[in-house]
C-alpha cells in the first residue's frame, strides 16, 4: 500500500539550493516503490470549494512569486493529468458528502512543482493537483484525506505540500539554528503525530505551545492534516526528515502508512 506523505516545499528558492533537505527529496524515490500516480494538495492553491484539477494535457508552471533568481523563472515541471484519476477523486468526495468542483487549466504553483521536481525530476508521473480551503475544520481536513486512502492500494501517493513552521515575518535570514518557539512547537507536533492523537491536533491552535508563531495562517499547515486523513487505516506516522531554513521555515517530511 502506498504511503501518504507531507512535504514542506521552504521557499520557491528550495529549488536550486543545496542542503540536506535537499539531498533528502533528490534521493527519495531511490528505494521507494515509484508511484503510478500523485495526488498533491498545494498550500499555494486556495479555493472555498474541494478543487480538482483535470488538465487536458499538460501542466503549465506558475511563477507565484517575485524577486528570486532568473533561473527559478526559466524552469518548468511538464507534468501530465490524470482525467480517469480526477473522475474517480471526484466520485470518492462525493461518496463522503464532500462537495468538489473540476478545474481545467490551472497549472502547478511552486508547492507542487518545486518539491516534485526534486523527488522526480522527469516529470513522467501523472499528477492531480488539489486545492486546499482554510474555511474548513481541522477534522474536515482529516475527513477529505481519509477519502482518499482507497487511492493507496491502486499505487497513487497522496502528497500534502506545505510547512509545519512557516512565519515568513519572524524570518532571520542569518539563523543556523531554529527559533526556539519552532522547536517547541514541531517536537509537540512530533509527540501527537507519533501517537496518533487526531484529538490534540485538531485543538492544535488552542492547545500547541506556540501555535499562533509557528502558524500564523493555517494554509501550509492544512496539508498535513490531508496527508495523515490518508494514512487513517494504518495510523502510523514516521519522520523522515526535519531541519529549518531562517530560524522559522521547517522543512520536514513525515511518512503516513
Amino acid at each position: 500500500m502506498m504511503p501518504a506523505y507531507f512535504v514542506a516545499h521552504g521557499a520557491p528558492s528550495l529549488v536550486l539550493e543545496e542542503h540536506g533537505y535537499t539531498d533528502f527529496l533528490k534521493s527519495f524515490s531511490k528505494d521507494r516503490p515509484r508511484p503510478r500516480a500523485i495526488v498533491l494538495f498545494s498550500a499555494h492553491w486556495e479555493s472555498l470549494t474541494q478543487t480538482v484539477s483535470a488538465v487536458p494535457d499538460t501542466y503549465e508552471t506558475i511563477y507565484d512569486f517575485g524577486g528570486f533568481q532568473d533561473e527559478l523563472y526559466r524552469m518548468t515541471y511538464p507534468a501530465r493529468g490524470d482525467a480517469a484519476l480526477s473522475e474517480e477523486i471526484g466520485r470518492l468526495l462525493k461518496e463522503r458528502g464532500i462537495e468538489s468542483i473540476v478545474n481545467v487549466d490551472r497549472g502547478l504553483d511552486h508547492g507542487a512543482w518545486a518539491v516534485l521536481k526534486l523527488m522526480y525530476p522527469d516529470a513522467a508521473i501523472p499528477v492531480v493537483a488539489m486545492s486546499v480551503n482554510r474555511m474548513l475544520s481541522n477534522e474536515e481536513q482529516y475527513r477529505i484525506g481519509q477519502a482518499l486512502a482507497e487511492l493507496r492500494e491502486k499505487d497513487v501517493m497522496n502528497v500534502g505540500s506545505g510547512g509545519t513552521v512557516h512565519n515568513l515575518r519572524r524570518i532571520d535570514w542569518r539563523a543556523e539554528e531554529p527559533a526556539d518557539w519552532a522547536a517547541q512547537f514541531d517536537s509537540w507536533l512530533e509527540e501527537k503525530l507519533l501517537a496518533w492523537d487526531t484529538e490534540a491536533l485538531f485543538q492544535y491552535r488552542s492547545v500547541a505551545p506556540y501555535a499562533v508563531e509557528a502558524v500564523p495562517t493555517s494554509e501550509h499547515f492544512i496539508p498535513l492534516l490531508l496527508a495523515m486523513g490518508a494514512g487513517d487505516q494504518g495510523r502510523k506516522a514516521v519522520l523522515l526528515h526535519r531541519s529549518y531554513q531562517y530560524g522559522t521555515l521547517s522543512l520536514s517530511c513525515w511518512k503516513f502508512e
